[in-house]
């Protein structure tokens, strides 16, 4: 299995109040937990089950993912630009791993 590797796009920079898009993904071999082994051995469940995304420490977007979310999944949405700031974005897997990446947004 390889290590999972997130990856964000964000504009460096926007103009105050604008709206503007975020797209996340996160590289992820997700095992359902309803598959055997060759030894006939369920494969543990293990996917990544949250996503959050925080504008200046305060939590902006949720998400909460089960089974059914593809391998490598990719999520977008919107946020209003208000000030200059860090944009940290957070995914747990099953087990409590957690694999993070921020980014400075500049608003003018």
């Amino acid at each position: 299995m390889t290590t999972p590797v997130p990856r964000v796009m964000v504009p460096g920079s926007v103009s105050r109040h604008e709206v503007f898009p975020i797209k996340a993904i996160i590289q992820h071999e997700m095992e359902t937990g309803l598959r055997t082994d060759r030894m006939g051995q369920v494969i543990p469940r293990k996917i990544i089950n949250g996503f959050v995304c925080r504008y200046g420490n305060v939590e902006v977007f949720r998400a909460e993912l089960h089974e059914a979310v593809s391998a490598n999944p990719f999520l977008e949405f919107y946020l209003r630009a208000t000030e200059s700031g860090r944009l940290e974005f957070i995914w747990q897997e099953d087990g409590g791993a957690i694999y993070s990446l921020s980014h400075e947004i500049v608003v003018t």
